[in-house]
């Protein structure tokens, strides 16, 4: 438990990670999606999901070539639940998770091709 835990809190103890995961409460997400919104490098999102995978916050699905992130859900570990609704209730009045929410709705109205584009081979 407490090695589950240190992840827990490892994962949320980084600003653009708690970002990605608060983006990800409207639905899923591809990683493509996530690099816009975080205007970071790809393989450093990529490793923020990785640390978000592995604390069991955030599922992912490949499909091809792209990767596919959601919030956990279903049978979660209590400790899921708890940090999972401590991010939602600490962000709901946070500025920079409102202006992340405007960026997604624009995000999430974009084609996937054109959000995809500059990462396509």
């Amino acid at each position: 438990m407490i090695k589950n835990l240190t992840q827990t809190c490892k994962a949320l103890g980084d600003p653009q990670r708690v970002r990605a995961l608060a983006a990800l409460r409207g639905g899923e997400l591809c990683l493509c999606g996530l690099i816009t919104l975080l205007k970071l490098a790809p393989s450093t999102v990529s490793k923020h999901m990785s640390l978000l995978v592995q604390a069991e916050l955030v599922l992912s699905r490949k499909d091809g070539r792209w990767v596919y992130y959601r919030i956990a859900d279903g049978r979660v570990p209590a400790h899921i639940r708890v940090a999972l609704d401590l991010v939602e209730n600490t962000l709901r009045d946070d500025p920079q998770a409102a202006r992340d929410t405007r960026s997604l709705g624009r995000i999430r109205a974009a084609d996937d091709k054109e959000i995809c584009k500059c990462y396509r081979a």
